[in-house]
């Protein structure tokens, strides 16, 4: 029996999804953090529950071999990194090794992934920081969130940012201070500035400054852009958010540009974007560039071809697949990412592209009742996954090729489960490290609509076929809906009787012939008849 505060040997032989080391003492589990698969440590546990317990290393007996020391001094209280003490190596194991647990256990597929593709740049990769803003000895401080915590731990210099983002942020400390604002405390709701917010375009260099406040008189911030722009040249952009709501969410709805369009351009795989404050834009440039390349080999699209952008952000995903004469469709949530879509569409000759501000299930079902239907469908959502209603729309838009792309391997698990259980099959699928030295992983899965059920040749004494039976076994309805969910297309009545008179099943006198006799009836094409075809052996009618 474990008892809390216990010192207990542990041999160290798994981690879960938040990189925590699992152990097992009196074969009851234990979860240790900043511990490495091989370590045998003595563990102090802190906490239990009725299955399981929490600890702390209390002594390392043997480190494992992939135990390094860690670069940061403030890994242990930061909330942010999960892997800064053991080697890169060991960390691609560990995160391939997630990805594949998820769709096993939770999608219960079984999946031959290909090798997690490894990030070149461990360090300073990140084009994007949100430092919240605390008070230490009466001065303003900013860096990261403790673990599991609000408190603030002043150390705006991760090595997982830019080194001159520490020189920013300490610009807008002091500014802030100099002009007697207060940091924002979540316990009284008073307070000013509540985050020091920044961008960076990875290529073309150019900075975007934002201050998260409470109120937009708190302070003169048109001076505040105007002295940071001057210390520093590559700020391109100044703007503030409002947020006076009581809550732990960032960002607040109100933007004010202080200086400059507000916005600020990049390239990614050739491509020129416009980049808002509340856009989505891949936090790792460089690495995203090569899973997008992932993502286009996948797609695989064809001259022709339409391509649907599901939770498309600014467009980067579906203008770095697609080619210029590509039909493309993009749905987005918010709005300022989706005119960005637009215009970036136009800056690189997308005549062809249409953006959609809302909902992607939404949307995307009212495509569908449109009857427009793409050939491939690329998916790349929030950590929560799509919704019911998006991938109840895309099943029945039935693409030929569908590019899952996920944040979050337990909902991409979850997600490909469904479309495999509504005629899909997973070809491809492969980790991508975005986030190194952190617990997330991305995962790209291609799924690839199964082909119809084989096609056998038999022979048929039509004498002994009891065709008024065969023909009960489905209504038009019934083939209708096969085909338009199994192949996108849509059929009459007149195309299936067509078909069902030629493979010899007797249909009614008078049944869908013309109301005239010089009327001439329009012939089912090739396509179609396949496809009708293919909904009769489905219901065994012939």
């Amino acid at each position: 029996m474990v008892n809390k505060n216990d010192i207990v040997r542990l041999e160290i032989t798994g981690f879960t999804n938040e990189g925590n080391g699992v152990g097992r003492a009196d074969e009851m589990v234990v979860f240790v953090p900043f511990t490495a698969v091989g370590d045998i440590i003595d563990c102090k546990i802190v906490k239990v529950k009725r299955t399981y317990a929490y600890g702390i290393i209390h002594r390392i007996i043997t480190p494992a071999k992939s135990r390094i020391e860690p670069v940061c001094n403030v890994f242990k209280k930061c909330g942010g990194c999960s892997f800064c003490h053991v080697s890169y190596d060991e960390e691609l194991k560990i995160k391939e090794g997630f990805v594949k647990d998820s769709f096993e256990r939770i999608g219960k597929l079984e999946v031959d992934f290909e090798p997690i593709l490894s990030c070149e740049k461990t360090e300073n990769y990140r084009n994007k920081a949100q430092y919240p803003v605390g008070e230490k000895e009466g001065m303003l401080v900013c860096g990261f969130f403790a673990r599991r915590s609000h408190r603030v731990i002043d150390h705006a210099g991760c090595i997982l940012q830019p080194e001159f983002f520490r020189d920013i942020a300490d610009f807008s400390l002091e500014w802030c201070g100099k002009n007697h604002l207060k940091a924002y405390d979540e316990i009284t709701g008073k307070g000013d500035v509540r985050h020091i917010y920044i961008r960076k375009g990875e290529h073309s260099g150019e900075i975007m400054l934002c201050l998260v406040v409470t109120r937009k008189n708190a302070g003169d911030f048109k001076a505040f852009a105007s002295e940071a722009h001057e210390k520093f040249p590559q700020i391109k952009s100044v703007v503030i958010n409002i947020n006076s709501k009581n809550t732990n969410v960032i960002l607040g709805k109100e933007w004010v540009t202080l200086f400059g369009s507000g916005f600020i351009t990049d390239s990614m795989c050739g491509r020129a974007f416009r980049i808002s404050p509340s856009s989505f834009y891949q936090v790792n440039t460089v690495q995203a560039e090569r899973l997008y390349m992932i993502a286009k080999e996948y797609a695989n699209l064809k001259a022709g071809e339409s391509l649907l952008d599901l939770y498309c952000g600014v467009g980067t995903i579906g203008m770095c697949v697609a080619k210029e004469d590509t039909k493309l469709l993009g749905v987005e949530i918010i709005p300022q990412a989706i005119e960005n879509a637009k215009e970036n569409a136009k800056v690189n000759g997308f005549k062809n592209a249409e953006y959609y501000c809302g909902d992607a299930g939404e949307i995307a079902d009212k495509l569908l009742k449109e009857g427009r239907t793409p050939d491939v469908i690329i998916a790349d959502p929030a950590r929560k996954g799509c919704d019911g209603l998006s991938l109840e729309s895309m099943v029945k838009m039935s693409p030929k090729r569908i590019v899952m792309i996920s944040c979050n391997h337990a909902t991409a698990a979850r997600d490909c489960a469904y479309l495999c259980d509504h005629g899909y099959e997973i070809v491809r699928a492969r980790a991508v490290d975005l986030f190194p030295r952190t617990n997330h992983v991305e995962t790209v899965v291609q799924l690839v609509r199964k082909k119809p059920d084989t096609y056998i040749d038999i022979t048929v004494d039509m004498d002994e076929l009891d065709l008024t039976s065969s023909e009960a076994k489905a209504t038009y309805e019934e083939i209708k809906d096969y085909v338009f969910e199994g192949f996108g297309l849509k059929v009459s009545s007149l195309n299936i009787a067509q078909v069902k008179t030629k493979c010899g099943i007797i249909e009614r006198e008078n049944y869908n012939k013309p109301k005239s006799e010089n009327v001439k009836q329009p012939q089912c094409t090739k396509d179609k008849e396949e496809a009708i075809m293919s909904a009769l052996r489905h219901f065994k009618m012939i």
